[in-house]
């Protein structure tokens, strides 16, 4: 983590006075590696994921939508000066913060990655991800894209290991910020450790309890379908699958009885399914 955040520190000042256009023009070029490279990263998240191929490529897709979404960036940084009062004005100027890191789950192994890498890049910060360890590969394809892409030496760099990397990106000093998705137990104990290290800004993605309600006048078999691909989807392993169901009325026993039956009759996906 330590030689991460100083080779970081090194590469910060030019890359931050770069530019943003200059910055945006190098995920502009990343993009266009990552849709030229989809079928690879899609056999990286099935392979080292397990997810089927169809969910593995639209998971790829979604992440490239939001470098597509970071392109954009020149705009929504612009500043501007606003008068407030009769000859006086305020300038509003945004800055990069500096050094920031960034904790992501197993589960979406391209997707969530790529929900902070571009837009933390194409501010003007140095990034330092790690990946769960569970899989690490997407990710490490992704770094070779950027630096193909022609990202600066030191700009993105990613540590690998489970909880004393953790722990080590929390409380180093010389990290600004930390962004984190996973569990709300995780979450809670990064929060007191950055915070006891000064960290200016904690970034948090945790766990939910999701509630469904089944109405009285429900199309049955089209709000099943929903409850099931909510619930079941990604074998469940997405913070926003369906955990809780409340069936209303007094068809609730059959509705229940239909609902497990069609529970019952789902199969594990294999790779090769879209």
């Amino acid at each position: 983590v330590d030689k991460a955040v100083k080779a970081a520190l090194i590469a910060f000042p030019a890359w931050r006075d770069m530019g943003v256009k200059a910055r945006v023009e190098v995920l502009f070029r990343f993009k266009s590696l990552a849709e030229a490279n989809l079928k690879e990263l899609t056999y990286l998240v099935v392979k080292e994921h397990g997810k089927n191929r169809g969910e593995a490529e639209a998971e790829v897709l979604k992440g490239i939508e939001t470098v597509s979404w970071a392109t954009g960036l020149p705009d929504l940084l612009a500043g501007r000066i606003l008068e407030v009062s009769r000859g006086v004005h305020c300038q509003e100027v945004k800055r990069p913060l500096g050094v920031v890191a960034s904790i992501v789950p197993f589960n979406f192994p391209a997707m969530v990655p790529l929900w902070t890498l571009p837009i933390a890049l194409g501010c003007g910060n140095c990034l330092i991800m790690k990946p769960s360890e569970k899989v690490p590969l997407t990710l490490m394809r992704f770094a070779e894209l950027l630096h193909e892409a022609g990202l600066p030496k030191g700009v993105f760099s990613i540590v690998h290991g489970a909880q004393a990397v953790a722990k080590g990106l929390a409380e180093h000093p010389g990290i600004a910020a930390l962004s984190f998705v996973g569990s709300s137990r995780v979450a809670d104990l990064l929060d007191k450790t950055a915070r006891a290290g000064g960290k200016r800004s904690l970034c948090t993605g945790l766990s939910a309890k999701n509630h469904r309600i089944a109405m009285p006048d429900c199309d049955e078999e089209m709000t099943i379908s929903d409850i099931m691909n909510s619930a079941f989807g990604s074998a469940g392993q997405r913070c926003m699958a369906a955990s809780v169901l409340l069936v209303v009325g007094k068809g609730r026993k059959a509705f229940i009885e239909n609902l497990v039956a069609k529970a019952k009759s789902l199969k594990a996906g294999q790779e090769r399914d879209d």
